[in-house]
């Protein structure tokens, strides 16, 4: 079957890129010693630790294939997500990033951020990661509540926590805590207390997450007594108050950052750049002068393994080229979670269309209250930011 027309490259509607975004890269670490009810990543539990040599080797076989892709561009940003990346040993971690360094072109200064449990043996390997190129530690708090963290089925205690974070701000200079709110049973005076908790420690950024039923996880089928809406936005205007009033600044929908603290690779994910993902379930989008391109590797961890080792290419599991009609939408699904939005230009950079692609659906949002009007800047307003899902779904039918 022939693509439609303004899928080819060359005819019109199709991204005609002057300049490539800048460039991310993702490393995903799938195991995990015991899944949460309320998790929805590709996270496997696995008795005994990850198959380090094993994961190693596949991830230098992916990361070889995918290349060609980025060959001679620059990578600014490292995200090494899961999972609990922290049950790696420092040793395999340093081993990653040496071979990174040897593929890739890798900043001098670029972030490196990689995701830990507060548990104990973890926590050890922190200093370790940072002698390995570490710069920014990610701890998976959820709660200081012992109570709490037993509801949402965490292995670790409050106390734990507390010394994860000692030990991460004395390993790395840039830390970001992980806090969930709208937890079982949990009151306005309890999600506060985790709060003021959490801002008291020297961390430069916390994310502060809503907690949801996502489909298909424990919770879904067997849902917890959660806080009723009235609640639940009673604790999110409460957070927004308290960290407007502690100096931090709310820069993205779930992201606060004190001055110069704001995750670089999140931005650039926000701010439609490009990220490569290797790894089991890593998801990539890699932009050329004629078409911007999306893959997923092979979800399993030992499918995936296998496949990439075979240097056949078939450990991506998906690929397909952005049609010009879904751009408008993809590009808004991220740049709308910003507070202060994006340039217009940036649009035009990014998507290598006309603005004029989105100027119905602009117009209409800004007629609903939800969009600021001009096109020199793409902001949502406060009501817009609040209705966020509204707002995207605005660009769907561009």
């Amino acid at each position: 079957m022939p693509e439609r027309d303004d899928a080819r490259p060359g005819v019109r509607g199709k991204p005609a890129l002057v300049a490539l975004p800048p460039l991310s890269l993702y490393v995903h670490v799938p195991w995990c010693v015991r899944k949460c009810p309320y998790c929805d990543f590709n996270s496997h539990e696995r008795a005994g630790g990850p198959p380090e040599e094993d994961y190693l080797a596949a991830l230098q076989a992916d990361l070889e294939q995918a290349v060609p892709s980025v060959w001679g561009r620059t990578v600014s940003t490292v995200f090494i997500g899961g999972g609990t990346p922290s049950l790696l040993s420092a040793g395999a971690v340093d081993r990653m990033m040496a071979l990174f360094r040897a593929c890739l072109n890798l900043e001098p200064d670029a972030e490196v951020t990689l995701e830990a449990n507060p548990g104990t043996a973890e926590a050890d390997r922190f200093e370790g990661y940072a002698r390995a190129g570490v710069n920014r530690l990610s701890l998976g708090v959820q709660s200081f509540d012992d109570r709490a963290l037993e509801a949402l089925g965490r292995i670790h205690d409050g106390a734990q926590a507390r010394r994860a974070i000692e030990m991460a701000l004395r390993a790395v200079e840039r830390v970001n805590l992980d806090l969930m709110y709208a937890l079982p049973g949990q009151t306005l005076a309890a999600c506060e207390r985790d709060l003021r908790e959490a801002m008291s420690y020297r961390t430069g950024h916390l994310s502060l997450y809503h907690l949801t039923m996502e489909p298909n996880t424990v919770f879904a089928k067997y849902p917890p007594k959660v806080p009723d809406d009235d609640a639940s936005a009673a604790m999110q205007d409460r957070i927004v108050e308290r960290m407007g009033e502690g100096g931090w600044e709310r820069y993205e929908v779930s992201a606060y950052a004190r001055p110069g603290q704001a995750c670089r690779h999140n931005l650039n994910y926000w701010r439609f750049g490009d990220y490569l993902g290797i790894g089991p379930g890593a998801h990539s989008k890699l932009s050329f002068q004629d078409r911007i391109l999306r893959q997923a590797r092979a979800r399993m961890p030992d499918s995936w393994m296998r496949q990439a080792l075979a240097y056949d290419g078939s450990h991506v599991a998906e690929e397909r080229v952005l049609r010009a009609g879904d751009l408008g939408f993809e590009f808004m699904l991220n740049a709308l979670r910003l507070k202060d939005g994006v340039e217009g230009g940036l649009f035009i950079e990014r998507t290598g269309l006309s603005l004029l692609s989105i100027l119905p659906a602009m117009r209409r949002a800004a007629e609903r209250g939800l969009l600021e009007p001009g096109l020199e800047r793409i902001r949502a307003t406060p009501l817009g930011w609040r209705f966020l899902n509204d707002l995207q779904m605005e660009f769907l039918a561009e």
